[in-house]
């Protein structure tokens, strides 16, 4: 069962494919992109509830500055994730996988269902100044609606051939979940081996980009070949916010 108050927040997003289409047609589906008149700096001024992405003191994504960190003897993110059904959406922002329940990430004993993942172009954070070629965010949420986002960071270099079959399932329309009979994808199959890990307190990277959501940067990248990120680009050029003033936040590194 989605909150309401996390409803609202899917529906006014890019996260928005996790809820229900029905319960989130009620409402006019807000405008925005990536460059011009209804870019990452007009964000605000589109909406009321898009407040928070000019006036908030805790946005996303940020440079993780590996000189300011604290390293903590962190728990590990016990990964709990379970092949789903393919079932894949170009919701106009980005390529999103809506995921089976049953899968979730456990942080010392506080468990996270995972619900969704989509990418970005580039990476939306960045580690000492560097941005990656793409990112996978994998958007989980407690049983109270509070969001925590693990970030994997994608570079150039082997093939990954989950995502191989993501994009030979690609829609050919937009706002349109598909589901691909028959084919099933793994999550895990975005990870690197090393789980070690950034985290720090954020918000959504897209409007209303609001606050009190746990990030978990995961500090190794991943691997797509040169292909499957062209692939992407052909849709999505271009769809990362771009990187927000840490102010002084508390970005803690696991050992």
């Amino acid at each position: 069962m989605i909150s309401r108050r996390l409803l609202g927040l899917l529906c006014a997003s890019s996260l928005a494919g996790i809820a229900a289409p029905a319960a989130c047609a009620e409402g006019a589906a807000h405008h925005w992109s990536y460059g011009g008149e209804t870019g990452p700096t007009h964000w605000a001024a589109l909406e009321p509830e898009f407040g928070a992405c000019r006036v908030g003191h805790a946005q996303s994504p940020i440079d993780i500055r590996t000189d300011l960190v604290q390293k903590a003897n962190l728990p590990a993110i016990e990964f709990a994730y379970r092949p789903s059904p393919l079932k894949i959406v170009d919701n106009g922002h980005t390529i999103q996988v809506n995921y089976a329940p049953g899968s979730f990430i456990d942080v010392d004993g506080h468990r996270y269902q995972l619900v969704q993942f989509h990418f970005h172009k580039p990476s939306e954070e960045s580690i000492d100044g560097r941005r990656r070629e793409m990112v996978a965010h994998l958007v989980h949420a407690d049983a109270d609606g509070h969001l925590a986002v693990v970030a994997v960071l994608l570079t150039a270099g082997a093939i990954n051939p989950m995502v191989a079959a993501l994009w030979s399932n690609l829609p050919a329309h937009k706002a349109t979940e598909v589901q691909a009979p028959g084919v099933q994808i793994d999550a895990a199959d975005l990870l690197p081996a090393d789980h070690a890990y950034y985290t720090f307190a954020g918000s959504l990277t897209t409007p209303p980009c609001s606050e009190g959501v746990t990030w978990f940067v995961l500090q190794r990248p991943s691997t797509l070949s040169s292909a499957e990120i062209d692939r992407f680009a052909k849709l999505y050029p271009m769809n990362a916010r771009p990187l927000q003033p840490a102010n002084k936040r508390l970005v803690r590194a696991s050992q």
